[in-house]
Parts: C-alpha cells; structure tokens; sequence
C-alpha cells in the first residue's frame, strides 16, 4: 500500500515508517520538524529504493498529495510536557485543523485513516485501570489542556467524518512509549531518568515519586498501529504495557540497569500530573491479538546504547 504518515519523522512515526517500508510499502512522510528530526529519515530516504519521500509541511495547512493513498497514519503533534507548553497553539491547531486536514486527505483519496491519539484524554483519572469506555477527567484550562483538549476534539472529529462521509477511521489511545530516538531533553520519564542516569547528575523526580506509570517500548507500540490500521474496528482502542509502576520504581530502575551513582532528588509536582496511569488492554487482545513482548528491561537497555551514542559520540544531541 501506499500510506501517509504525518509526523513521519517524529519518534513514533519514524520507527513506523521504518517498520512500513521493511513490509515493502510505500510512505510519503508529511513533517515539518517542529518536533521531529531530520536524522530519523535520513537512512530512509537513501536506502528506501524510492519508496520513501518527504513532504515538507505543516499539515495545520491545507496538504495536496499526488497520486493514490491508501493509508493515512496521523502521528503528527507536540507529544512531550515540554513541547505542548512551549508551543500551545501549534499543539491546538494540529489537533483540530491538522486532523481536520488530514480527515479530507482520506475522504478524497478513499483511504483508510489512524488517528495517534493518548491515553492523557483520560486526564487525571478516577477509574483505574483506565478502559476505553472511560470519558475522563480533564482540566480543559490546565497547562495541560491543550494536549488533552486536542486529542479529545480530534478524536471528536475522526468519528464525526466516519459517521458523516463513511471514512474508515481507527483511533490509537497511546500511552507511554519509550525506546530510541526519543530526544535527550524531551522532558518525560524514561529520556529524563536516562540522560541523567548516563551524565551522572541527579535523576529528578517530581513529587515523592508515587504517582505511577506504564512504559511500552516502541516495536511493540508500532505493531499495535498497523494491526489496527488493519481491523475493521473504529472505536479507541488503548495501547500501551499494563504492567505498571511508580515514577520512583522507573528512577530506581534505570540507576540500576545503567550502573549510575547519581542521586535521585525531588522536585515538586507539576499542575494536572496524573497520579496514576495504566492501560486496559482487552480490547487490543481481544480484536488484535496484540500484547506487549519487550521486556522493560531489554527496551531500557536498547534505549539506554542509543542515548550513550548521543550523548558521547558524535551524533548531535537533540
């Protein structure tokens, strides 16, 4: 097939291009670097016979792609704390005009279309573990909101175009994904504990480090989305590891699995943080036989070589 990957060159659509093109596909990537990098499509575009170009664009503005598509992955956001609140407007606007765009690419091409969207809709959530029929708890003015709120409308929007113009829709609820590529000062969790872990400065940890999360490891993460892309089903389906554990656990384990002496240290907790995050994953099982395989501690090791070379090598650091 012939797909369209919307922040191809990001973290998450880089590893899934990545994965297309080796499935012999074709993948016109759609990017206009406010987030992503250069360097995750470099090998692509020499070594993908062809089958690879880049679109250079904002896909908050209208997008003309030539010739047939058959997919359209919507990667395309600000994913971090740290790029939602230094760009808020870019982050509203991809969500809503951006998915808006990309929803017209599909209805004129008759193209199947994936919606990235989060498991931050659940917001700071009173159910747990969080299931899909959940509707969230969501500070809509927060410094969070304008993630939160983004993802919510453009799921919002994906269902209005599947029920008004009969475009098959498919709607990904991410949560946490880690591995390589993500960047050294990307502000979340895992690149956080790592960059510091490997510098040897303190790993900082915000509040007393109780709050939890769940991390799945991006291969794992990239065959739910095309096994979803490939079902028939149109309603959110949550990827992501179940198993799960506290922010001071993660901090803890990566000292361990990188041999650092650094202290951990605390700072306090930002507005809106989740206390608590783990997905349900029935439903991708059930619909897509897909579960998680990666062990945390192989991903974290994979990860871990990936920042050394970053960090000390003579790869730029970003």
């Amino acid at each position: 097939m012939r797909a369209v990957v919307t922040g191809g060159a990001g973290f998450i659509g880089s590893h899934l291009s990545d994965r297309l093109i080796g499935l012999g596909h074709e993948v016109v990537c759609v990017d206009n670097y406010i987030t992503g990098n250069p360097a995750h499509i470099e090998a692509l575009l020499e070594r993908g016979q062809g089958r690879f170009s880049l679109h250079k664009h904002n896909i908050s503005e209208h997008v003309t792609i030539e010739g047939p598509v058959d997919a359209i992955f919507h990667m395309a956001s600000p994913a971090s704390p740290v790029d939602y609140l230094q760009y808020p407007i870019q982050t509203l606007k991809v969500g809503s005009l951006g998915t808006h765009n990309a929803l017209g690419l599909a209805l004129a091409k008759k193209a199947r279309f994936l919606l990235a969207s989060t498991s931050e809709v659940y917001g700071d959530p009173k159910v747990h573990p969080q299931k899909e029929d959940y509707w969230g708890n969501v500070n809509p003015i927060g410094p969070r909101g304008v993630y939160d709120e983004a993802k919510r409308f453009a799921e919002a929007i994906t269902m209005a175009y599947h029920r008004a113009h009969g475009v098959s829709v498919h709607i990904v609820r991410i949560f946490n994904t880690y591995g390589p590529r993500m960047r050294i000062a990307d502000g979340r969790a895992v690149p956080a504990f790592l960059a510091q872990a490997l510098r040897g400065e303190p790993l900082t940890v915000f509040g007393d480090g109780s709050q939890t999360r769940s991390f799945c490891y991006v291969s794992d993460l990239v065959e739910g989305l095309i096994r979803l892309m490939e079902s028939d089903f149109h309603e959110p389906v949550n990827l992501g590891n179940p198993h799960e554990m506290t922010i001071l656990e993660l901090a803890q384990r990566i000292k361990e699995l990188t041999g650092s002496k650094s202290p951990i240290v605390h700072k306090p907790l930002p507005v809106d943080d989740p206390l608590v995050r783990k997905p349900d994953i029935t439903r991708a099982r059930t619909l897509l036989g897909w579960e998680p395989k990666v062990p945390f501690d192989e991903g974290i090791r994979l990860t871990a070589e990936d920042f050394r070379r970053r960090i000390f090598g003579e790869v730029p650091v970003r």
